[in-house]
C-alpha cells in the first residue's frame, strides 16, 4: 500500500493480527461462559458474571498492570509460561491477551443473549430422545445461536481493534512487535508532523469499526426475526 508508509502499515498489519488471534483464541472460552450463564446454576455464578464484566468497569490500565503482575516474566502465571517458551509481556502475543481480556465482555453477553433466546424445551426435547449433552448442544442449540456467536465475534474484534490503554501499559509501545493502530496515532501525535500519519490511522479505524459493527447489528437482526419465527 503506497498510501501507507512502512511505520503506518506495520501497525495496521499487527492491529489485525492481534484482533483476529484475540478473537479467535476467546471465542471458545466465551461461548463456554455465555452458556455457563445462561444455562447453569451453580456456586460463584454471580461472581463469574461479575469477573467478566469487570473490564467493562475497570480502567484499562488498571487492567494492562493486573496482565503485567500476573502474565510478566516475574509474576506467578507469566514465570511458568517463561518456562516453556511462552512469553506474553512486551510482545504481540501480550497485546492479543490484552485485547481479548478487553473485548471478552461484549463477546460473552452477545452470545449470552442469543442462548437465553433459544427456548430450553427444544434442548429438553433432544435429551428426552436421548441424545447426549454435547450432541444437543452441537445439533440443536450452536445453529440456534450462530448469528450471535458470529456478532459477538463481530464486536470483539471491534473492540480489540480499539484497544490502547491495556496494551500500552502491558506491552509498552514499541514499533513493529507492539505498535498496533491506537497506540501508532498516540505515538504519531506526540511528534512534530504526525498529525497526517495520525490522521490516516484515524480514517482506518473508523472503517473497519464501522464495518464491524454494522455486520454486527445485521446478524442481530437476523437473531431477532428468526426467534420471532420461531
Amino acid at each position: 500500500m503506497d498510501w501507507l508508509s512502512p511505520e503506518e502499515w506495520s501497525a495496521v498489519a499487527l492491529s489485525l493480527r492481534v484482533s483476529v488471534w484475540a478473537t479467535v483464541c476467546s471465542l471458545p472460552l466465551g461461548i463456554l461462559t455465555a452458556y455457563a450463564l445462561a444455562r447453569w446454576s451453580f456456586p460463584g455464578k454471580q461472581a463469574l458474571n461479575v469477573l467478566v464484566h469487570l473490564p467493562l468497569v475497570l480502567p484499562p490500565v488498571v487492567t494492562g498492570y493486573l496482565l503485567l503482575i500476573t502474565f510478566g516474566t516475574r509474576g506467578p502465571v507469566g514465570s511458568l509460561l517463561e518456562e516453556i517458551g511462552i512469553v506474553f509481556a512486551f510482545r504481540w502475543t501480550g497485546a492479543a491477551l490484552a485485547a481479548g481480556v478487553m473485548a471478552f465482555p461484549l463477546m460473552v453477553r452477545a452470545i449470552r443473549l442469543s442462548i437465553e433466546a433459544v427456548d430450553p424445551k427444544l434442548e429438553q426435547a433432544g435429551a428426552t430422545l436421548g441424545a447426549p449433552a454435547p450432541w444437543v448442544f452441537a445439533t440443536i442449540t450452536l445453529p440456534l445461536i450462530l448469528p450471535g456467536i458470529i456478532a459477538g465475534a463481530l464486536l470483539a474484534f471491534a473492540k480489540a481493534m480499539g484497544e490502547f490503554g491495556a496494551t500500552i501499559t502491558f506491552v509498552s509501545n514499541i514499533p513493529g512487535q507492539t505498535q498496533t493502530i491506537p497506540t501508532a496515532i498516540y505515538a504519531f501525535l506526540q511528534v512534530p508532523g504526525g498529525g497526517s500519519s495520525a490522521v490516516t490511522l484515524v480514517i482506518i479505524s473508523i472503517i473497519v469499526a464501522t464495518g464491524a459493527l454494522f455486520l454486527s447489528e445485521t446478524v442481530s437482526r437476523r437473531i431477532a426475526r428468526r426467534v420471532a419465527g420461531a
